[in-house]
């Protein structure tokens, strides 16, 4: 369970995001859009602990972001846009360091590792460096290390980027099913893809939340293109009928 209340960051005088406010419940994937630079990155970094806010207040798992956020990344999976893979690394030896760093013993890694290779569909590359890997086969690699440790919390930053067609409908569905016993809060500015996968979905632009609703919901009688373009072009004023009071942190 994830809930956000008026988050908001400054650098400097320049304002990131202002008063972003949400929640996403266990088994739900929720989609998190908006234009470039609208403030995604920024508030999924504050939420993994990567970054502090300005203000504003944030729970995660039951952990305050803030305050508990060494315990609250050995429990959140994150994937980065960009994954900090070791290029020297095999990727067999690149996951169990990721589990160890997550606080996994030995056995436990040992137990999951076969798992995730197989689900990422990586086994055929598990003995290679990272290196050598094309740039797909290095996402699937970042995806593993996000849910080795099994985690109650996903943070997936645009998770089929540089995949081809075949691998994207594979992690597509990974994600659906990963989100079956977990939160998944996905960033992507695939449309489709969060018609596919996402139960809920959250806009935002220029910084600030303006829709948060069910994907069924949001897209009655529109597609989800024309809904999105709709809500980055209101005006300040007419956004407060587009929002669903999230529950108080």
């Amino acid at each position: 369970m994830i809930l956000v209340s008026g988050l908001t960051k400054y650098y400097g005088e320049v304002r990131a995001i202002e008063d972003v406010s949400f929640t996403a419940s266990r088994g739900q994937v929720l989609g998190f859009l908006g234009p470039n630079g609208a403030g995604k990155t920024t508030t999924i970094r504050i939420l993994v602990g990567f970054m502090p806010a300005t203000r504003g207040a944030a729970i995660v798992e039951g952990l305050d972001v803030f305050k508990e956020a060494k315990e609250l990344r050995r429990i959140i999976g994150y994937l980065p846009e960009n994954p900090p893979l070791y290029q020297d690394m095999s990727v067999t030896a690149y996951l169990k360091f990721a589990g160890r760093i997550k606080g996994m013993s030995g056995k436990e890694i040992s137990r999951a590792l076969e798992g995730v290779l197989e689900k990422c569909s990586i086994t055929e590359v598990a003995s290679r460096p990272i290196r050598h890997l094309s740039k797909g086969y290095r996402q699937r690699v970042g995806l593993a290390q996000a849910f080795i440790h099994n985690p109650p919390v996903l943070f997936l930053d645009e998770p089929t980027l540089g995949l081809d067609p075949r691998q994207t409908f594979e992690i597509r569905g990974l994600i659906k099913d990963l989100s079956l016993d977990r939160t998944v809060v996905l960033s992507t500015h695939i449309l489709p893809e969060v018609a596919q996968i996402c139960d809920r979905v959250v806009i935002i632009n220029e910084g600030r939340v303006v829709v948060e609703k069910g994907l069924e919901e949001l897209t009655k009688g529109a597609t989800l293109e024309e809904v999105f373009l709709r809500y980055i072009s209101q005006e300040p004023g007419e956004r407060e009928s587009s929002r669903e009071g999230p529950s108080p942190v």
